[in-house]
């Protein structure tokens, strides 16, 4: 008894750390948290995020607000609950790889100052989860979850199979905690899962269940690659850059499959 216990308890600060860690949901304890493991548990979070704003999407419609509104909305609630931190990363990531000179890149990165090439990169990302989200009307809450899930599976991927660039920084305890591809795969099962929850409500489905799952994964990695081979590797910056890189683009990909 007293070992389930123990499980139990470190299973809620493992979960109260993460959630402490990827958004500014109030939480108590935090000096008991512990970030080292943080990232194993990121899709999760992920999927938390989208389920809050499924809900929140889903209370806008009841209102009768439309569609452009709320997608705008949920797009800023976004931003808000996981406190820019990923598209602070996207946007130093671009303002790093607009710089000619290799060498100077991850020192540009490290700049706090926001240059144009990051102002133009978040201008596209909530341009394109906005538009994308106006066109999709149906299971919005589940491609909310998905396209949150997916993103953080691509950044626990980059982590496992790149090397990281600093001596030090945020990303760089989660290279120590997550070493191998291995260490993905869990999560992958549990997003592969959410996708068939698609054909529990609708059976025709089964085609697009199967291809949001495929999709998911594919930009998920192909997102984390690129990074690779423009930077030789990744650091924390480009970690946030793959979870809303992949975000847009999922979302976006499912606009055509819808239609």
């Amino acid at each position: 008894m007293t070992n389930h216990c123990q499980w139990w308890k470190q299973l809620l600060l493992s979960m109260g750390s993460a959630v402490a860690f990827y958004t500014t949901i109030p939480m108590p304890y935090i000096y008991a948290f512990d970030f080292q493991g943080v990232a194993r548990l990121a899709p999760i979070i992920g999927l938390i995020i989208g389920g809050i704003l499924a809900l929140f999407d889903f209370l806008m419609h009841y209102l009768g607000m439309p569609v452009l509104t709320r997608s705008a909305l949920v797009v800023c609630g976004w931003i808000a609950i996981t406190g820019g931190l990923h598209l602070d990363g996207a946007m130093d990531t671009a303002d790093g790889l607009a710089v000619g000179d290799p060498k100077r890149r991850l020192e540009v990165m490290a700049d706090s100052a926001t240059g144009a090439f990051g102002a133009m990169a978040a201008i596209a990302l909530v341009l394109l989860k906005t538009t994308a989200l106006t066109e999709l009307d149906r299971n919005r809450w589940l491609i909310l979850m998905s396209a949150a899930g997916w993103g953080r599976w691509g950044q626990i991927l980059a982590i496992a199979c790149y090397p990281y660039l600093k001596p030090t920084g945020k990303g760089a305890f989660h290279k120590q905690a997550i070493r191998s591809y291995k260490d993905c795969l869990p999560m992958l099962l549990l997003l592969a899962g959410l996708s068939c929850l698609q054909i529990l409500l609708d059976r025709n489905q089964i085609f697009f269940a199967i291809i949001m799952a495929l999709t998911g994964s594919a930009i998920a990695a192909i997102t984390g690659a690129w990074f690779n081979h423009k930077l030789g590797g990744h650091t924390g910056d480009t970690y946030g850059a793959v979870v809303e890189w992949t975000e847009a683009l999922f979302l976006c990909v499912l606009t055509a499959l819808g239609n």
